[in-house]
């Protein structure tokens, strides 16, 4: 599974590379800084969300079978979750900052 993921976002970075060439020829006026910087931003969040994703895939998992077995755990199960899906957010941070500086 990991191996298909990682192969997925390759090949979106590589068709992204692609676009980002065919636009610098399209439009001259616009310099490559500000278009590589799009991209890194896409980047940032992108390989952000997918690794919140499988984190919180993986957390939520071993969570629930640890509730099955003891329904106590539930509050102290459920807190890693949240610190997973916080991954998203600085990822978020990071491109938005990419993109304002």
């Amino acid at each position: 599974m990991k191996c298909k993921m990682i192969g997925i976002a390759f090949a979106l970075f590589v068709f992204a590379s692609a676009f980002l060439f065919a636009q610098e020829e399209a439009a001259a006026e616009q310099s490559s800084g500000s278009a590589v910087k799009y991209i890194a931003a896409a980047v940032a969040v992108g390989i952000a969300c997918i690794g919140g994703g499988l984190a919180v895939g993986q957390i939520g998992a071993a969570a629930m079978g640890a509730m099955s077995e003891n329904a106590e755990l539930s509050g102290k199960a459920m807190p890693f979750v949240g610190l997973a899906e916080g991954i998203c957010l600085w990822g978020f941070l990071v491109g938005l900052l990419i993109l304002i500086l």
